[in-house]
C-alpha cells in the first residue's frame, strides 16, 4: 500500500497524453521514462521509510526496562527529528511530481503551439533538477543523524551493561564467587534498536544512489540538448571576420569601379 501518494505519475493523464504524442511524432520517449521511474523508485523508498519510522515507535514504546531514562528522551528525539526529515522529503516528492506533470502540461501546449519541433527537447519542460539536489542534501543530513544515533546507542549499551556487571560482580562477591571480567555484550533491545537505525540508513543511502543518477542524468539530458542545437545552429562568423569581409569587399568595390568614380573616391584631381 502506497502512504506517500495516492497515484503514481504514470497514471496522470497529461503524463500519458505527451507520451502519446511523442510516440505519434516519432520521438524517443526514453528521457522521459527514466525520470518516470525515478520518481517511482523514490516514491518506493519513501513507502519503507514510513513503515522503519513506525516500528522505530513500536519498539520505543515497548522500552520499559528504561522508561524514565534520559536515554530514551534521547531517542524519542531523535526519532522525531528523523520523522521531521521524513515530513520534507514528503514535501520534495509532492513538488517534484507537480513539475512533472506541470512539465507535461506544458509540452503538450508547446506542441499544439509549434507542432512536433517542440518536442526535440522534450526535457526542458521538466525543471526538477534543483528539488532532487535539495532533497539529496536532505538525505546526507538524515544519514549523518543515523550515523550518530547508532553510534550513542552502541555507548549507552556498554556503559549500562557495564553498570549492571559491577551490582552482579558485587552480589558474586558476597556469595564468594568469581566476579565477572567481561561486560555483557550488547543486548536484545539495543540491537533491535540499532539494526532499525542502521537499516533507515541503508533506505537513505539507496534514496541517495537514485537521486545522485536522476541529477547526473539530467545534466548529461542538458548537455546533449545544447550539443543539437549547436549542430542545428547555422554558424556564425566572428565580429573581426565580419569587419575583414566588409574591408574586403570595400577594396573590392573600388577596384571595379569606373576611373571617375574611383580618383573621386581617392580624391584625386582630374
Amino acid at each position: 500500500m502506497r502512504t506517500t501518494e495516492t497515484s503514481t505519475l504514470i497514471e496522470d493523464s497529461h503524463i500519458l497524453e505527451v507520451l502519446s504524442i511523442m510516440r505519434e511524432q516519432n520521438k524517443d520517449t526514453d528521457a522521459l521514462f527514466a525520470m518516470l521511474n525515478y520518481a517511482s523508485e523514490l516514491e518506493f523508498h519513501m513507502d519503507i521509510l514510513a513503515e522503519q519510522l513506525g516500528d522505530m515507535r513500536k519498539d520505543l514504546r515497548e522500552m520499559r526496562e528504561i522508561q524514565d531514562h534520559p536515554f530514551k528522551v534521547w531517542l524519542q528525539k531523535a526519532v522525531t527529528a528523523l520523522e521531521k526529515r521524513f515530513s520534507d522529503m514528503r514535501v520534495c516528492l509532492a513538488k517534484i511530481k507537480s513539475a512533472i506533470v506541470e512539465g507535461a502540461k506544458n509540452a503538450i501546449a508547446a506542441f499544439k503551439e509549434k507542432g512536433a519541433s517542440a518536442l526535440n527537447n522534450v526535457m526542458q519542460f521538466f525543471q526538477i533538477k534543483q528539488g532532487l539536489q535539495t532533497w539529496k542534501e536532505n538525505i546526507d543530513a538524515t544519514i549523518r543523524a543515523d550515523t550518530k544515533t547508532i553510534a550513542g546507542i552502541e555507548a549507552f549499551s556498554q556503559q549500562f551493561h557495564e553498570t549492571g556487571k559491577g551490582v552482579r560482580n558485587m552480589g558474586r562477591t558476597l556469595r564468594g564467587m568469581e566476579a565477572v571480567t567481561e561486560a555483557k555484550p550488547i543486548g536484545l533491545l539495543a540491537k533491535t534498536l540499532q539494526a532499525l537505525f542502521k537499516a533507515h540508513r541503508a533506505t537513505h543511502f539507496k534514496m541517495k544512489n537514485v537521486l545522485t543518477a536522476a541529477i547526473k542524468g539530467l545534466g548529461q539530458m542538458e548537455q546533449a540538448a545544447v550539443q543539437r542545437r549547436a549542430a542545428r545552429a547555422p554558424e556564425r562568423p566572428s565580429l573581426l571576420k565580419r569587419l575583414e569581409e566588409n574591408k574586403e569587399l570595400a577594396a573590392q568595390q573600388v577596384r571595379t569601379a569606373p576611373v571617375m568614380d574611383r580618383a573621386k573616391n581617392q580624391g584625386v584631381a582630374i
